[in-house]
């Protein structure tokens, strides 16, 4: 069982940047894929980044590549967003999740058990 705390969302003006932060509680917590998602109001729930277990391999949506850099600290059970160049449309609740240990692929969308509550992040324009 892995639970998971949102913090650092916030109302930002458009080029602007946010730290996001997720801290996990429960002993696998480590042995999880990690991801970023996010859901604008009217739209469905959209993904932004994934992270393996020891953060040597990433992936991201086009939207946000060369923008957004997802990052873990393991001894910490913590992952991070960090978020530049902020667009308005950039606006949304982020939410991270956590894979079970058996799923390893962090391109694979499928998968995530377990799900925070999310963070409001609003872009001005």
């Amino acid at each position: 069982q892995v639970q998971l705390v949102e913090s650092g969302g916030g109302l930002v003006q458009a080029g602007g940047s946010l730290r996001l932060s997720c801290a996990g509680s429960g002993r696998t917590f480590s042995s999880s894929v990690m991801g970023w998602f996010r859901q604008a109001p009217g739209k469905e729930r959209e993904f932004v980044a994934s992270i393996s277990r020891g953060a040597t391999r990433t992936y991201y949506s086009d939207s946000v590549k060369g923008r957004f850099t997802i990052s873990r600290d393991n001894a910490k059970n913590t992952v991070y967003l960090q978020m530049n160049s902020l667009k308005p449309e950039d606006t949304a609740v982020y939410s991270c999740a956590a894979k079970g240990p058996l799923s390893t692929d962090i391109t694979d969308l499928s998968g995530y058990e377990y799900w925070g509550r999310g963070t409001q992040v609003t872009v001005s324009s």
